[in-house]
């Protein structure tokens, strides 16, 4: 496989991990309070009605179409914009979004587009007519995220690429439930999307606030976690800014999550409609995937077979 064909496949992985990541800065499996919405009032108590109510409408409708766009600093490995549109589940988790963006045209012959369908915690990448040549005469790549995290013999990487995917296939109603937690959520106001009438809400939430609400990373253990929250420190991300915009029918249909790093702000905005539209997704033929991790499997047992060769 050529340099750039393994470059693109690399920045679209590292792209679909930033998604998923950023979703699961997000994530979480606590049950908010109940109660009964009350936009009306701007006290903190009303707030928490309306966002416990739509988590419950949420969580119950199982599935939303979304259009996605987030904007990441040119300083980044995949910097530029990416956008996201298709059908997102969380009852069973599964995904078949179309993605394109300059975040991954790095070569002349990058597809302008790229489908990327996900079920059974498993991600296949439609790379495109020009990589048929160069993966065995198939257009498909399966990323098992979890087998090849495997294949790296790093137990820590391990959970983090798998938690990074379960985290892909959390919905927007585990958004609003870390949101709850926020210290300083509010109501902002009356706000039209859309055309749409909306109340509009936000909140933010410091890396330790955000760790300890993501409930996936309780698989880390004490060190983990704390190797966590230290390379997060270093890395210059002091917390993330979320909003949602809520309709009259109770649905979150716009989500804004604002990172500020270093390199410069990550923004993710997410616009939801159709709730609860079929969600049903295939994985393509085996006989039309091009398998990653077996692929690394096999060069992982060439290497040491020359390894011993050697000595």
């Amino acid at each position: 496989m050529s340099t750039s064909t393994w470059r693109r496949a690399g920045v679209t992985l590292v792209a679909a991990i930033v998604v998923a990541g950023a979703a699961g800065c997000q994530s979480g499996e606590k049950e908010p309070a109940s109660g009964a919405p009350k936009a009306e009032s701007g006290s903190g108590a009303a707030v928490t009605q309306v966002l416990t109510a739509a988590y419950k409408k949420t969580a119950a409708a199982g599935s939303a179409k979304v259009h996605m766009t987030m904007e990441m600093p040119a300083s980044l490995e995949a910097g530029g914009t990416m956008e996201m549109t298709g059908t997102l589940g969380w009852n069973p988790g599964v995904m078949d979004m179309t993605m394109k963006g300059e975040a991954f045209q790095v070569s002349a012959d990058a597809p302008e587009q790229i489908r990327m369908l996900m079920l059974d915690n498993v991600m296949y990448m439609d790379m495109g007519e020009q990589a048929v040549p160069e993966m065995d005469g198939k257009r498909w790549m399966k990323m098992d995220l979890a087998a090849i995290a495997e294949q790296s013999g790093d137990a820590a990487a391990q959970k983090e690429l798998t938690s990074g995917l379960e985290n892909a296939n959390q919905d927007p109603s585990q958004q609003l439930a870390v949101l709850l937690g926020s210290p300083n959520l509010k109501h902002v106001g009356a706000e039209k999307i859309g055309g749409v009438d909306t109340e509009h809400y936000k909140g933010s939430l410091t890396v330790d606030e955000m760790v300890e609400a993501n409930e996936s990373l309780d698989v880390l253990s004490d060190k983990e976690r704390k190797d966590l929250l230290d390379g997060m420190e270093k890395s210059g991300i002091k917390g993330y800014d979320t909003e949602v915009w809520v309709d009259e029918d109770g649905y979150p249909i716009r989500m804004n999550v604002g990172i500020d790093s270093p390199q410069g702000e990550i923004r993710m905005t997410a616009d939801y409609s159709d709730y609860g539209t079929a969600a049903s997704v295939q994985a393509p033929p085996a006989g039309e995937t091009f398998d990653l991790a077996q692929m690394l499997e096999e060069l992982g047992a060439a290497g040491a077979g020359a390894d011993t060769t050697a000595q």
